[in-house]
């Protein structure tokens, strides 16, 4: 072996000895991958979930009705902005697998209305912020947003344009058909 691999081995070998847990590093990313049977996504503590997402939203929720808008408009800020991520990595993993696993896409769309739902309660929330602080003017996009992506079909829909109603944004008055009509 020349002396230039034999040095590399060795320097290997020391940093090994000097890291219990380093051999672990070594090994294939698949028998990494199958080393951790739990799914770290999962629990409400991580990044890249609704249930995270909405404990942002509670934490909101106690911020402003204990009347520190600011940190309720921070914490709804950060809500809005996670759940554009996961919409994206949602819309991006589906369109990846369209016509390979209708499954896939199937999952991530039901995720990504999941996470549209998500978006337009901390749209609310936000735009009821602003409400408060006298800045009509920053919660009429938030409310448009909700009636575009929710539809006005929806509660949440119905609920921001009631709002612009309020506002003075709009004038007429949406009344959802009754099922009987």
């Amino acid at each position: 072996m020349p002396r230039f691999l034999g040095l590399r081995a060795t320097a290997l070998a020391g940093l090994l000895s000097l890291a219990p847990g380093a051999a672990l590093l070594l090994q294939a990313p698949d028998a990494l991958a199958q080393a951790e049977p739990t799914k770290a996504l999962e629990g409400a503590g991580s990044p890249f979930s609704l249930s995270a997402i909405n404990t942002l939203l509670l934490r909101g929720d106690a911020a402003a009705a204990s009347g520190n808008l600011n940190e309720a408009r921070r914490i709804y800020d950060q809500a809005r902005d996670a759940t554009r991520r996961l919409l994206g990595f949602y819309r991006d993993l589906s369109g990846s697998f369209r016509g390979l696993d209708a499954r896939i896409p199937r999952e991530m769309d039901n995720k990504g209305r999941e996470a549209l739902e998500t978006m337009a309660k901390a749209n609310l929330r936000l735009a009821a912020v602003f409400r408060r602080q006298n800045q009509p003017e920053v919660a009429v996009p938030l409310l448009v947003e909700v009636v575009k992506v929710m539809t006005p079909a929806s509660e949440d829909g119905r609920k921001a344009y009631q709002q612009l109603v309020e506002l003075g944004f709009a004038a007429t008055p949406y009344a959802a058909p009754t099922s009987g009509s």
